[in-house]
């Protein structure tokens, strides 16, 4: 059976009615990969685009049950949003990755691109890893007990850069998150905590994912225990901290007339700093020559992207009463400029994008609003502005802090 991979609000709220019974076995039963992923909430994609909101799981899961016997579930929620405040106070790391996706392109030898488009293929000779690319390409999801392994097989037993491999998921993974994903391979290449990397293990395999090696035991000694051994990886990028951007969560009246200015980082704006906006339109870009030419997306993903957006702005059209577009077009911003100038509009409102393709952006869409008179306004969630300021260390001092904080906010 094919994993779920809920996206729209619907699916998510119904996938997430399903899994609330299981959070207290949850953290007993994650590690076991199986057929379908029933021990899994499959709910990473709707979380990614925010169709189901990190706050509604926290909220429905503290209603329920105490945090001390959710905690490894609550962890795992939490974990998205650490990586993505770590990533707003170190946006060079997202920039860097994607300049050296570029480079790496051109500058390998012809020989070890090919045995990358191999390994990524489904053919590197190792069964087991081989099944796990393939799962990928055709569902667009993994358990995050297999990203692990085969991101490890990449980059220490093939020896492959990082930086493809994470391309790799970034391009076929329906829930791709910028910082998750690419903060999460530089912690298993030993780059995001220095020293420690983590290594793909045959007996974890056997243990956690027997189906995995059924049938096939070609090319297993490759991962026997004994053998995999850390590949030493230099640190090439600059760390240092930025103050976290601040962005206000109060919408300020206004007698202009308004957009919404919806995107992929966050597609439930009516739930949130933005309920009470009164918008005369609401606009969406749909860019599959960006998705294909810039990120080299799989169909599989950019159809999914379709139907993220789609449900949001079916959602905003129904809960602001605005006429709602679709901007399908080769450049988003021209396209914003157009639907900017037609609807007559004096202030463009928008949840802020976090770091990653449409933060890349904001720099020039500030720039053309600013030519045009055009006021562009940012909001964050008041609990992203909390958990992100949080993250400015590794994860387990930032969990001491969000748990002390879910218990204040929660307790009864």
């Amino acid at each position: 059976m094919l994993p779920s991979n809920a996206l729209t609000r619907q699916e998510g709220l119904s996938a997430w009615r399903d899994f609330l019974p299981h959070v207290v076995p949850y953290a007993a039963a994650r590690n076991r990969v199986q057929a379908g992923h029933r021990n899994v909430s499959r709910l990473s994609a709707s979380l990614r685009f925010r169709t189901l909101l990190e706050d509604e799981i926290i909220a429905d899961t503290l209603a329920d049950h105490s945090l001390q016997e959710t905690e490894k579930w609550l962890q795992e929620i939490c974990w998205r949003r650490y990586w993505k405040g770590w990533l707003e106070m170190r946006p060079q790391v997202w920039t860097e990755w994607r300049r050296r996706v570029r480079a790496l392109r051109t500058e390998l030898p012809a020989e070890t691109l090919a045995r990358a488009e191999a390994v990524m293929a489904g053919e590197s000779g190792v069964a087991c890893m081989d099944k796990i690319a393939r799962e990928l390409i055709d569902t667009g999801y993994l358990h995050n007990h297999a990203r692990m392994w085969w991101a490890s097989f990449w980059i220490h037993v093939e020896q492959m850069p990082w930086e493809l491999g994470a391309d790799f998921f970034f391009r076929h993974l329906l829930d791709a998150d910028p910082a998750s994903n690419t903060l999460s391979w530089r912690w298993v290449a030993g780059l995001q905590t220095a020293g420690k990397s983590y290594l793909v293990r045959l007996s974890n395999i056997e243990k956690h994912a027997p189906d995995y090696l059924a049938d096939d035991g070609d090319g297993n000694d490759r991962l026997r225990d004994e053998v995999v051994s850390a590949v030493t990886i230099r640190e090439t990028t600059d760390l240092t901290k930025i103050t976290l951007p601040h962005y206000s969560s109060v919408l300020a009246p206004s007698a202009g007339r308004r957009g919404l200015w919806l995107h992929p980082d966050d597609l439930t704006p009516e739930i949130g700093p933005l309920f009470e906006l009164k918008p005369v339109s609401v606009a969406a870009c749909i860019t599959d020559s960006i998705y294909r030419s810039t990120y080299e997306l799989s169909q599989q993903r950019i159809t999914s992207l379709h139907t993220v957006i789609l449900d949001g702005l079916s959602r905003a059209a129904a809960h602001y009463g605005c006429p709602a577009s679709a901007l399908e077009t080769a450049d988003p911003l021209q396209a914003l400029v157009a639907w900017t100038k037609q609807n007559d509009l004096s202030e463009i409102v928008a949840l802020a994008p976090f770091v990653g393709p449409t933060h890349d952006l904001l720099p020039r869409l500030k720039s053309l609003m600013h030519t045009m008179g055009v006021r562009l306004i940012l909001l964050r969630r008041p609990s992203d502005e909390t958990a992100f300021s949080f993250a400015s260390a590794g994860f387990f001092p930032y969990w001491q802090k969000m748990s002390r904080h879910l218990r204040t906010l929660h307790s009864s």
